[in-house]
């Protein structure tokens, strides 16, 4: 008897549902003969196949096409392995899915046109239930490292993904027991867009949407920018538009989320924020979940009004070497709040998530430097002091 469980590989249009065995051992890659050919399906019909070994533990096999996906499932809801079925294809995850989905698009075409790079496209998914779709777009003309993904994902929540994401004491398990996996249904988008030229900051942004089985949800998100050098009219630029945005909905938004950006994003161990903020909310199920849903999607498709005339501005800006010291030196900064204190990098890693696209976000280089200080009245001073003391911008 042979135990076996479905994974769902997606490879130019169709879906292949191929087996994978417990049971044995094999490290060998391409042409494995550690499956015989009637405990698979589908197999012959993909050009390239390797056979993945996950551990020496769990002893499981894989079967994964080695080519880049050229079409996306029309929904990441994909019903296959171990994942829990309750309550899929609700109304508000089907809109929240292609409200994320639209965005990637769109953002994705406007970062492309700056660049004239393409962007490179994974799909995956997730053996518990789940995908996503991820896009990078790595050493372009314009951009060092630029990366879009969008995640719908579900299943149940080990008690240490749980406390991940109850970092600030919000309840996510109401009704478990301590020690009890929470069913849980996950849908967002997230980017971090580094560009080559120090005088063009990063952008990161993140919307999502979660629900636990016993009738919990939230949403949360923000977009927040993070410069190596300050121009103060191009951070006057992007918090209006947030404001703008914000205001729309709520005009106690901006204020609440942009002083909520500026505690979140701060590096403890440094005493200094990873940017110049921007807006930053979590847990917000304070009204009704369609007006919620309005507001992540209008901030969502304020990332192209806000950021793409900065770069426009600073894209072609002349340089020197130690400006870019300097901007591989913040690069460290970034890399260590990401890996340090983001929820959002634990919540993936403590969840089984695609190691890839969790850290997309970390840059393609950066520096550090020991015990590293500006020259005192210098521009990399002057952005330190509003990086220890954020500042309104309007």
């Amino acid at each position: 008897m042979i135990e076996c469980s479905l994974l769902l590989f997606v490879s130019t249009g169709n879906p292949y549902y191929l087996l994978k065995r417990r049971g044995s051992f094999c490290s060998t890659t391409r042409n494995c003969s550690c499956i015989s050919p009637y405990e698979r399906s589908n197999i012959s019909a993909l050009p390239k196949w390797s056979c993945v070994t996950t551990s020496k533990t769990s002893q499981e096999h894989s079967f994964v096409a080695q080519q880049r996906l050229e079409t996306t499932p029309d929904s990441l809801v994909i019903e296959v392995g171990d994942g829990k079925k309750w309550a899929l294809g609700t109304v508000m995850q089907k809109n929240f899915e292609k409200m994320i989905r639209e965005a990637q698009d769109d953002i994705c075409a406007a970062i492309e046109k700056l660049d004239g790079t393409p962007f490179k496209q994974d799909v995956w998914t997730r053996q518990e239930g789940g995908g996503g779709i991820s896009r990078v777009l790595q050493d372009g003309v314009v951009f060092e490292k630029a990366g879009v993904n969008v995640s719908v994902v579900y299943g149940h929540m080990p008690p240490e993904a749980v406390k991940a994401a109850s970092a600030r004491g919000v309840t996510r398990d109401g009704g478990y027991g301590p020690d009890e996996k929470v069913p849980f249904f996950a849908a967002g988008i997230s980017s971090v867009i580094h560009p080559k030229n120090p005088m063009a900051p990063t952008v990161h942004f993140n919307y999502r949407y979660f629900e636990t089985e016993r009738g919990l949800w939230w949403f949360g998100g923000g977009t927040d920018l993070t410069p190596s050098f300050l121009f103060e009219e191009d951070c006057s630029h992007f918090h209006k538009c947030l404001k703008e945005t914000c205001d729309r909905h709520d005009v106690e938004f901006y204020p609440k989320f942009k002083k909520w950006c500026d505690e979140y994003f701060l590096i403890k161990h440094r005493g200094e924020r990873r940017g110049v903020g921007g807006i930053f909310f979590d847990d917000l199920n304070d009204r009704p979940a369609e007006k919620l849903f309005e507001f992540a999607k209008d901030c969502a498709n304020t990332v192209i009004p806000a950021y793409v005339p900065i770069i426009e501005r600073r894209k072609d800006m002349p340089y020197t070497a130690q400006e870019k010291e300097w901007q591989q030196l913040r690069r460290g900064r970034y890399v260590e709040f990401n890996l340090v204190y983001d929820r959002g990098t634990v919540f993936g890693l403590k969840t089984g998530g695609r190691i890839e696209s969790i850290l997309m976000s970390l840059p393609l280089t950066a520096r550090w430097e020991y015990d590293h200080h500006p020259e005192n009245n210098s521009r990399e001073a002057q952005l330190l002091s509003v990086l220890r003391e954020p500042k309104e911008w309007i």
